[in-house]
């Protein structure tokens, strides 16, 4: 049994047990059919891989005339499954980002996330996954003003009225309550926020966020500052996305290379923090690395994730069945202490030099 399946994770602190690896959706509907999203599906279920991440506003990128397929899909698959052998989390859209059609304009301008929004959220997901309930029900980004996706500085400037945290909170009990989701979490969330989720649900005697589902790889290691202590005192279980930072570390874009349907080069212009010129000499240090080590990079890259005693579970996407069974195999790379201190040596040096 390999390692990721042979010690499963509890999520925060309930007693949600899950594989330290997590199957990720956000192209099912866009580079994917529903017949590849369900020989993935079955695929995963049949190799103890039964953690499933989706979101309401899948596939990426995000279109009026697709919004919602991914979970449809799964849903359909779904009510021919054994609903307690599978562990399936799903996300709430956040406000604006332009997606007038998830709600109505006048909300998203506000900034809106409100307990309604929420509850309403949830029912149109469950209605779309055909379940009862759903076992992580995340906010997707916050609704408040923060940096996000690749973006650092925080700019007074652009802060904002917005919905309370505590009315989010809220929210999330009464879905308890009502049976329809068994824990919540947050993405793409800062350490602040986790610790305001934290601390005002504390102080309400209600359930604290038992997740967050952040961007953590080689090349975005930006979940080791402030958010990994906060994480830790608040018992918050960290889902890193994007090991394969959208498939630089299979070296897929090496030398320049543009493979024809991979995401990068469909959809790169859209992802800036992948383009920056240090990711790319960073892939390429990490693939020399990986290649002196006797290993590919993928290897190197899933390795570093079950490493990482603070990633309770690392999600992952595919556009294809082989390119999944690549990845999981991945997963059972064994680095050792020398080869994480390499890898340390190449973030200092290129991507965080004044460490």
């Amino acid at each position: 049994m390999s390692e990721w399946q042979s010690h499963p994770v509890k999520l925060g602190a309930t007693d949600i047990a899950v594989p330290r690896l997590c199957l990720g959706t956000m192209t099912w509907g866009e580079q994917n059919t529903e017949q590849e999203a369900v020989e993935q599906l079955d695929y995963s279920l049949a190799n103890g891989l039964y953690f499933i991440d989706t979101a309401e506003m899948y596939p990426i990128p995000v279109k009026a005339d697709t919004y919602s397929k991914t979970e449809s899909f799964i849903g359909r698959w779904l009510k021919n499954q054994s609903r307690d052998k599978v562990v399936l989390a799903t996300k709430v859209a956040g406000p604006g980002r332009g997606m007038a059609w998830v709600r109505t304009p006048e909300r998203l301008a506000d900034g809106e996330l409100s307990k309604q929004d929420i509850m309403q959220a949830c029912d149109a997901s469950l209605k779309r996954l055909q379940t009862d309930y759903i076992d992580l029900y995340q906010i997707h980004w916050p609704a408040r003003y923060t940096p996000l996706f690749g973006a650092s500085l925080y700019e007074i400037k652009n802060e904002r009225e917005c919905v309370s945290i505590q009315q989010q909170i809220e929210a999330m009990e009464a879905l308890k309550k009502a049976g329809k989701i068994r824990a919540y979490g947050l993405s793409n969330e800062s350490a602040w926020g986790v610790a305001e989720f934290s601390n005002i649900a504390k102080r309400l005697g209600l359930s604290g966020p038992a997740t967050i589902q952040n961007n953590y790889s080689l090349v975005a290691r930006e979940f080791e500052t402030g958010l990994i202590e906060a994480c830790r005192h608040e018992k918050v279980s960290l889902l890193s996305y994007s090991p394969l930072a959208f498939g630089h570390l299979t070296g897929k874009y090496l030398n320049g290379l543009q493979p024809e349907g991979a995401r990068m080069t469909l959809f790169g212009a859209s992802w800036p923090r992948y383009n920056r010129p240090e990711v790319f000499t960073a892939v390429q240090a990490y693939a020399d690395l990986a290649k002196q080590s006797g290993l590919n990079i993928t290897q190197l890259a899933m390795g570093f994730q079950i490493k990482r005693e603070f990633v309770g579970s690392c999600i992952f996407g595919a556009t294809s069945l082989a390119q999944l069974k690549e990845t999981v195999a991945a997963a059972d790379a064994t680095l050792s202490d020398e080869v994480m201190l390499e890898i340390d040596k190449i973030h200092r040096r290129i991507m965080n030099p004044i460490q």
